[in-house]
């Protein structure tokens, strides 16, 4: 994903699948799922003075369920981020 670099202290995530879930054999359609709150680090800013960047390309995150900026691109669902909106890596 290297066309898309973030710019300061923002990070561009590829967020989790959600699951698909049944209710009483009822397929929930996929504008009533629940957004997902973990994904993947695609690509990071470089930081700014105040706020070193402390995530890099890979790290697998948790994130708030109503965090940053949904978008599409070449046909791929990506979330774009501040670091500050993170909660934590996955280990």
């Amino acid at each position: 994903m290297s066309k898309i670099q973030p710019l300061g202290d923002r990070v561009l995530v590829k967020a989790a699948a959600s699951e698909e879930k049944t209710v009483g054999g009822i397929i929930i359609p996929d504008n009533a799922k629940e957004k997902p709150n973990r994904g993947e680090v695609i690509a990071v800013g470089a930081g700014t003075k105040d706020e070193p960047m402390l995530l890099q390309p890979g790290d697998q995150i948790l994130f708030g369920k109503w965090a940053g900026s949904d978008f599409e691109f070449d046909g791929e669902k990506y979330q774009m981020m501040k670091q500050s909106d993170i909660w934590a890596v996955i280990k």
